[in-house]
């Protein structure tokens, strides 16, 4: 990790070793995995799930998902237990540690919004381009060469954004492709929530890569540290950049070597004092 941004997080982690409880909010793809044309083989950087498993086991440290996916996706690839709550489709689900679901119900006009999404994709032939989700419809243009990813953009853009701007869904642009979804879905919201539900003195971090990141982002403020995970920079409300693979390494395993040391040295300091009793005896 460049030293100038190890010595900037150093007091964070030094207080989040010093705590009885952490966070670590974690995007997906892009963020703890590389991007992948065929998305069921986007598994973890090596190292990090691993690493994380021992965050979780040593650092007293709750790990949260919060992902573009559904949330039942992200959990076989990670493999970490206990398993992490899982917020799927930017927020829109909540899966809890014990496995249950928490979705809103979207009502007709969202839901007959999506169908003329789909429908327009069969018209124009582009359902095998698209994923599928509980309240949004994405689709994916990465693998592509340049001319074809624009052309796909431009005619997905041209036919979901009537229907978009009509029934009231959002239509936003991610990394590789585009997403129309029901305006529920949001990480910032979701984070938000998240934060309401844990103590103001619990340290917390969120580490995301893309545009859909922001939101979150701008939710942490005055809250913990904010972590943009991308190879190159760009614009970002995130209050720190790190270069996947190495970089998003040396973060966890500082996170982890510091809480080690710290328990290490409150372990060794109360064994001082118990002797030190003793012989006062």
């Amino acid at each position: 990790m460049r030293p100038e941004v190890q010595a900037e997080l150093s007091p964070f982690l030094q207080t989040v070793a010093a705590s009885t409880e952490a966070v670590l909010l974690l995007d997906y793809d892009g963020t703890l995995a590389p991007f992948r044309t065929q998305r069921d083989q986007a598994f973890p950087y090596p190292g990090v799930a691993l690493v994380l498993q021992e965050i979780v086991r040593d650092c007293r440290t709750r790990v949260v998902v919060v992902s573009g996916r559904d949330a039942s996706d992200v959990l076989p690839f990670l493999n970490i237990h206990p398993r992490p709550e899982v917020w799927g489709i930017h927020g829109l689900q909540r899966m809890k540690t014990d496995g249950s679901m928490e979705m809103p119900s979207l009502d007709d006009r969202t839901l007959d919004a999506l169908s003329d999404a789909d429908r327009w994709l069969g018209h124009q032939q582009l359902r095998h381009s698209a994923e599928f989700k509980a309240g949004s419809i994405a689709v994916h243009w990465r693998g592509m060469s340049e001319k074809d990813a624009k052309d796909l953009r431009a005619r997905v853009m041209l036919g979901w954004g009537p229907i978009a701007e009509q029934s009231g869904l959002d239509l936003l642009e991610f990394d590789g492709g585009v997403e129309v979804r029901a305006s529920e879905a949001d990480k910032g919201e979701a984070v938000r929530t998240f934060l309401s539900e844990i103590s103001p003195a619990v340290p917390v971090a969120y580490l995301g890569d893309d545009t859909t990141d922001e939101a979150a982002f701008l939710a942490m403020e005055g809250r913990g540290i904010s972590v943009l995970v991308r190879p190159t920079w760009r614009e970002t409300a995130a209050r720190f950049w790190l270069k996947p693979p190495d970089e998003l390494l040396d973060f966890l395993g500082l996170w982890l070597k510091t809480c080690v040391e710290h328990s290490a040295s409150r372990r060794n300091s109360a064994k001082t004092v118990h002797t030190m009793d003793k012989g006062v005896r």
